[in-house]
């Protein structure tokens, strides 16, 4: 059964990938864990905790600092610049990856932006669900229609759907710059009814 997700999730899920984005596009990287996650203050937390989707750029400031940023569930930043302890590693990827994929447990939302490749990899259930170039012309055109995606698929299915990280070429692009990883039958059901096709 595929959860509905209110609305401000929704509009959180477009701020970090709109952030990302931005990020990506300068070369640089960042790490955004929306949950519950085990990690270790790098820096003084002196900033008090503000809704992410209100203060963008406030938000890009602290994801550039090294470590990741943390995020409520209800869409507030409670940490940053913080070391998430890493459990698992991603083969042929730095530390930044390996701390994403470790914090992608549970309900956990983790967006990785790599500096290396410039993109945007949505993580969730220790999948990769979702990766957005961030060097397509007007890619930010789609990030809206991908969330929608993201948001039917749901995390209720991405056991189903999703693949392993280690296995990237079982993404389907149906959108120009992102890549929907998991069952091409399905994800192809969902993106014609999302998409109105």
């Amino acid at each position: 059964m595929v959860k509905k997700v209110d609305k401000d999730f929704k509009k959180l899920e477009e701020t970090l990938i709109q952030v990302g984005l931005r990020i990506a596009k300068r070369g640089e990287g960042a790490l955004f864990v929306v949950g519950e996650v085990k990690y270790m203050p790098l820096v003084n937390q002196s900033i008090p905790p503000f809704k992410a989707v209100e203060n963008p750029k406030l938000l890009e400031s602290l994801a550039l600092m090294d470590g990741a940023v943390i995020i409520n569930k209800q869409g507030f930043v409670s940490a940053y610049g913080v070391r998430i302890k890493s459990t698992k590693i991603m083969k042929n990827f730095g530390t930044r990856h390996s701390a994403a994929i470790s914090a992608a447990t549970g309900d956990n939302l983790v967006v990785i932006i790599s500096e290396e490749d410039k993109k945007v990899r949505i993580l969730r259930k220790g999948k990769m669900i979702m990766q957005i170039d961030a060097l397509q012309k007007n890619v930010e055109q789609n990030v809206s229609h991908a969330v929608k995606i993201l948001e039917t698929v749901g995390a209720g299915a991405i056991g189903t759907i999703g693949t392993s990280i280690l296995i990237p070429t079982l993404g389907v692009a149906f959108l120009p710059g992102v890549i929907f990883f998991g069952s091409a039958y399905l994800l192809g059901k969902v993106i014609k009814k999302e998409l109105g096709k």
